[in-house]
């Protein structure tokens, strides 16, 4: 996980370092730290804790005068959070400095063979290793700092997303990057790199993404890249759209919350391209209708809230395009050893697009020849770079740990999918066609009116601050919403809270209800509502509170459900899209109820970039 950030140029770079960092602080938080070199020497301020710790300690960056360096905020892989285990690491004289995102996977082998020529380690970390590495690289050919990156290249094992400060070169940053996220911006007062697109959006919109072992070289006017082997390469300069409010809190207490609040513009801003006249134009899609007549099968790959967009996806591929479906976590994808057979498609859901366990699916699935779809939110990041097929979500920057609106984006991106999908294979006709668009485009203005009960939730999340346990339940696709909304809680409010298909209860789950124990059963699909009103009556007969999430048109449930919240009427594949909203806006206010970081839950990072 982790965010690093570097800046060389005209400006003082501490101030721009912890700029930067805070806009990547969703990456991780337990300690970070800056490297600034003055000219005459590289000095290092590290601090465990929040940026903030950091910030008060070099008084917003005053105090370390530089128009070069690098920053770090951490999340620990190795070694616990602290001071001497924060970056930047150093070589033994404090001439190199060196910030990582990633994990090194062989260090021990490496760290071993360096303590046997003389080197001695300060940190747990793995990261100390490159430090040392590219010293002993440094040294021994010729003192070039393009070498001994790529000679460290060559050695280590593993992930890694790095910037390099060598004080033999004052006004030179290095940076190189093998399956963590990296950008290179370029700004009429300098250049910089960064682990994704919020840290550099006050300074440029004009951004290189940057490939797996190549290396950049900055200064203040200057942008060069090499491969592996130090020759030089050309690379195509992007501009980035997004507005740049899009990562500030703009009055919101908590990112999530206003993030929460952008769910109707991003979402329209998802769908509305795609449909012209009546008909669903996915242009970057770049599929005939032939290949998508082809596919006998979609397998759908992806992490955390993501795979629960797939699991509903499921229902709505299946369901519209008679097109069989699997949906795999990303982490257990690769080693189950998949059959992918001639006709698959295989779909990777990711945000950040970077997802370390989803890439590696990606490649997987390429390797074997199969057709890849990446569906992300991030234009140039690896998972868009390297599928076959893509599909950008519009969700804009997401800074809140616990994603919202890049859930709701993904949701309806493959709405549309699935309804492409069922139209060119002839599932369903251009009337149909036209009446299912009809109910996406309505789903904006209704989560915007949804978003009209936050009081009357916040009142009720109140209720449960100090619980212990909750439970979701639901059938079909409101089972699939319940795996989100259990997430949801769990994940910033620290409440053990588990999701269960509703017909499972009685083969194990129920005997966990006790009096009190809330339960929030989802009720959104008509053919399964009286089975699902028959699991609520099971639950409160052993003392469950029950929360139902309802269509509008179900008060029948009131005469059952011990609290109802209502949500407009949509077609049936769609719910998910509404009904999440109160449970999130419900998860959010028992975080605040608890006076917890919403924002930056513990133990957790926005970016996964590590298996």
């Amino acid at each position: 996980m982790c965010g690093i950030v570097g800046y060389v140029g005209k400006e003082q770079a501490a101030p721009i370092l912890l700029d930067g960092l805070s806009k990547l602080e969703y990456r991780g938080y337990d300690s970070a730290g800056m490297a600034v070199y003055d000219g005459q020497k590289i000095n290092i301020k590290k601090a465990t804790g929040r940026l903030k710790v950091l910030s008060e300690l070099t008084h917003g960056g005053a105090t370390m005068q530089g128009c070069l360096g690098i920053g770090h905020t951490r999340w620990a892989t190795h070694g616990e959070p602290s001071d001497t285990n924060a970056h930047p690491h150093f070589n033994q004289d404090q001439t190199i400095v060196v910030v990582h995102n990633g994990i090194i996977e062989n260090y021990i082998k490496l760290k071993k063979k360096l303590e046997d020529r003389g080197y001695a380690f300060c940190s747990e970390t793995d990261t100390e290793v490159v430090a040392h590495l590219l010293d002993y690289y440094y040294n021994k050919y010729g003192k070039d700092p393009l070498t001994a990156v790529a000679k460290v290249i060559h050695r280590v094992e593993g992930s890694y997303a790095l910037g390099i400060i060598f004080a033999d070169f004052p006004d030179v940053l290095y940076s190189v990057r093998k399956d963590s996220p990296l950008i290179v911006g370029r700004s009429e007062n300098g250049n910089l790199i960064a682990s994704d697109v919020p840290a550099v959006l006050k300074y440029t919109r004009n951004v290189y993404f940057i490939e797996n072992e190549e290396i950049a070289r900055l200064t203040e006017d200057t942008i060069e890249f090499f491969d592996v082997d130090g020759s030089p390469i050309e690379k195509e300069e992007k501009h980035i759209d997004w507005d740049i409010n899009a990562a500030e809190k703009n009055g919101y207490e908590h990112f999530m919350l206003k993030e929460i609040y952008e769910q109707p513009k991003a979402v329209r801003d998802t769908i509305s391209p795609r449909i012209k006249e009546d008909a669903i134009v996915i242009e970057e899609l770049g599929m005939t209708d032939e290949e998508i007549l082809a596919i006998r099968k979609i397998h759908i790959v992806a992490c955390g809230s993501a795979y629960h967009t797939g699991v509903t996806s499921k229902y709505v591929f299946e369901g519209l395009s008679r097109i069989p479906v699997e949906v795999d976590l990303a982490s257990e994808f690769r080693y189950r050893d998949p059959i992918l057979e001639e006709g698959a498609l295989v779909i990777i859901i990711s945000q950040s697009g970077e997802t370390a366990d989803s890439l590696a699916a990606l490649r997987l699935a390429k390797e074997r020849g199969i057709t890849t779809l990446g569906i992300v939110n991030v234009v140039g990041s690896s998972i868009a770079r390297e599928a076959d097929k893509v599909m950008y979500t519009w969700a804009g920057p997401e800074i809140a740990v616990a994603t919202t609106k890049a859930y709701s984006c993904q949701l309806v991106a493959q709405y549309l999918l699935a309804l492409k999908f069922a139209q060119v294979r002839g599932k369903i006709s251009d009337e149909e066609v036209k009446e299912y668009l009809h109910d996406i485009e309505m789903l904006p203005n209704q989560i915007e009116n949804l978003l009209g009960i936050k009081e009357r939730i916040q009142r009720f999340a109140n209720r449960y601050a100090a619980a212990k346990d909750v439970f979701f339940i639901g059938r079909g696709i409101d089972y699939a919403i319940s795996l989100e909304g259990s997430l949801k809680l769990k994940e910033i409010s620290y409440i053990h809270s588990e999701a269960y298909a509703a017909g499972e209860l009685k083969h194990g789950t129920i005997s966990l209800i006790e009096d009190g124990t809330l339960v929030a059963a989802v009720v959104t699909q008509e053919e399964l509502y009286k089975k699902t009103v028959s699991n609520i009556v099971e639950v409160k007969t052993r003392g469950a509170f029950v929360l139902a999430v309802t269509n509008d048109d179900n008060i029948d449930i009131e005469k059952t459900a011990d609290y109802v919240v209502y949500i407009p009427k949509t077609n049936r594949y769609f719910t998910n899209s509404l009904a999440i909203i109160p449970l999130q806006l419900f998860g959010y206010y028992v975080s605040v109820g608890k006076g917890l970081d919403v924002d930056k839950p513990r133990n957790l990072a926005k970016s996964v970039t590590v298996e």
